[in-house]
């Protein structure tokens, strides 16, 4: 994958799948340390150990609809090309998380790609599970949620386009001020 916005997807999706309710989602960037890491913990069906770590492999998938898995493996060839690191860690019933560390100035980082519309495109299309998207850059922390959104605006918000749009420059705007640089 070219983006880290599709990684993003990707994964989201992984968790949609197995039952979450919730899912956060953290992108963290520190030039002081040069890394920016992609963070997403859901409290999904969770994996068991031996599935924990057969899943970055790229020939294994519990999918039935085909033979390869390769959405954890290019997240970990990504995140390592840049000098990063990768971690999945599961328990039955507990849920999972996922975690990209990469070179934040890496000539390898992939660029962020479009990580506000993905956030949208969560929100909107699963307005059942409360997505919870935090942005940080050093000090500054920045969050919205599904459930901030509804308990200000009313559930029937998360399946409005416009306010979904709206959210969607919101969150471009934060990432954009952070003046994430791309490689």
């Amino acid at each position: 994958m070219k983006e880290i916005a599709l990684h993003l997807l990707d994964i989201a999706q992984n968790s949609v799948r197995a039952c979450a309710t919730e899912i956060r989602i953290t992108l963290a960037v520190s030039p002081a340390t040069d890394t920016l890491t992609l963070e997403v913990k859901d409290n999904g069906s969770g994996m068991d150990e031996e599935t924990c770590k057969r899943a970055s492999d790229p020939w294994y998938t519990s999918r039935t609809t085909r033979r390869v898995g390769l959405g954890l493996p290019l997240l970990q060839m990504n995140a390592t090309l840049s000098g990063g690191t990768f971690k999945v860690t599961s328990a039955p019933g507990k849920g999972t998380v996922v975690t990209a560390t990469f070179g934040y100035s890496h000539i390898d980082r992939p660029p962020l790609g479009d990580i506000s519309g993905t956030i949208a495109l969560l929100i909107l299309s699963n307005p059942s599970i409360n997505i919870v998207f935090t942005h940080i850059l050093d000090e500054r922390t920045w969050c919205i949620s599904t459930r901030e959104i509804i308990d200000e605006l009313g559930r029937e918000a998360v399946s409005d386009l416009a306010i979904v749009r709206g959210l969607r420059e919101i969150i471009s705007e934060n990432i954009s001020e952070s003046k994430i640089h791309e490689t």
